[in-house]
């Protein structure tokens, strides 16, 4: 029996201090791609970055108004070039610096802060406090000299990153120079560099602890690292689809994106470019996905793991859909010989290209489509 259902639109009545919509939209002045959940705890805010082909670019900030009713601005900057990802750092405790991390060009640093635009008005009793970006930090992924016969250094761009959330002083970056850089954002230096693939690195994504991360590139692999031993790295799966390049020669199908089960540190999803499948992998057991999600009929285009949960994952795509997978019950169906459906869908009216799953709200997810923003109950 299918547990698949919609997810409604309408009022329900509030639960756990949160807003008792289902859903609520934010129509964006231009095309929406990056987004991610502010992590501190009962914020009900997150940012996303517009997609401009060109140089000026826009990264803005929302939140829930105070009668609980809309999204309302919080605040905007300018951003040089299309925004890859955008984090807010993990919370740790106590009174840290609210800072956010950008990729494009550069990996770049922002705190925002609360700042006064009246200083000098001693007679006006009204707050004139505003939440404003300070940029503490720009980063430039240098490859340094000697990488593949390079005679001097150049910055390339950076396709994603991700923010430690164990010690959130150190992030790692992904670049089209087939390069992975783990930065100390508190000291602002670069900790080490690698070549990770052989193509462009699209994505990475540390697991559970310090010193473990993943990516998956052009090449069509999936690769682990482990900071304590970087002469080398494991392969977790390699894609056997071949596709035809410009130049007519077959190659592995790039993949996309890869998401850790922080829950589970032993499984990881990943896809692959123009794929409608989603592929769930077990590292004990390497090369052979331990199950496969296909329940798109179109590309998909983002994945994540339920912040709360080591059995659940959402997915987007091209199809316009965001579907909530039960992997246990996937895998179940899978030794059965049974197809694996979503147990969760909602449908958009356009393609859907960003998914943030929030640890603060783990019945709420945000996603984006075309200049819209939505935060969904699930």
């Amino acid at each position: 029996m299918s547990h698949r259902r919609n997810i409604s639109i309408g009022n329900v009545s509030s639960t756990g201090g949160t807003t008792g919509n289902e859903v609520y939209t934010y129509s964006a002045p231009w095309p929406v791609y990056a987004l991610h959940w502010s992590q501190l705890p009962g914020s009900f805010r997150f940012a996303f970055g517009s997609f401009f082909e060109e140089y000026a670019n826009k990264v803005r900030v929302v939140q829930l108004s105070e009668n609980g009713q809309e999204l309302v601005d919080v605040t905007e900057l300018d951003h040089q070039y299309p925004v890859t990802k955008v984090l807010w750092s993990p919370y740790k405790g106590g009174l840290t610096p609210d800072l956010m991390a950008t990729t494009g060009d550069y990996l770049r640093i922002w705190e925002l802060c609360q700042v006064d635009t009246n200083p000098y008005d001693a007679t006006d009793m009204e707050s004139t406090l505003e939440s404003q970006f300070v940029l503490k930090a720009t980063l430039a992924n240098v490859r340094k000299p000697g990488h593949s016969g390079n005679k001097r250094e150049y910055c390339a761009p950076l396709t994603s990153f991700d923010w430690n959330e164990t010690d959130p002083s150190f992030v790692v970056t992904a670049s089209i120079d087939t390069t992975c850089t783990v930065w100390d954002v508190t000291t602002q230096q670069a900790k080490t560099q690698l070549i990770a693939h052989d193509k462009e690195v699209y994505d990475v994504a540390f697991a559970k602890g310090t010193d473990i991360f993943a990516s998956v590139g052009g090449d069509g692999s999936v690769r682990m690292f482990d900071l304590r031993a970087l002469e080398h790295s494991t392969i977790i799966y390699e894609t056997t689809n071949q596709s035809v390049n410009s130049n007519g020669t077959s190659e592995n199908t790039p993949l996309l994106r890869v998401s850790w089960n922080k829950q589970d540190p032993n499984y990881i999803a990943t896809f692959g470019m123009d794929s409608n499948s989603i592929l769930i992998l077990d590292v004990r057991v390497p090369a052979i996905p331990v199950t496969e999600l296909t329940g798109h009929v179109g590309s998909v285009n983002a994945i994540s793991w339920a912040p709360h949960s080591r059995d659940h994952l959402c997915s987007v795509g091209e199809d316009k859909q965001t579907l909530v997978w039960d992997i246990a019950q996937a895998s179940r169906n899978k030794a059965n010989s049974s197809g694996a459906e979503p147990i969760l869908m909602y449908s958009s009216p356009a393609e859907t290209n960003s998914i943030s799953w929030t640890p603060n709200h783990p019945d709420w997810v945000g996603i984006a489509w075309g200049s819209t923003v939505q935060a969904l109950r699930l």
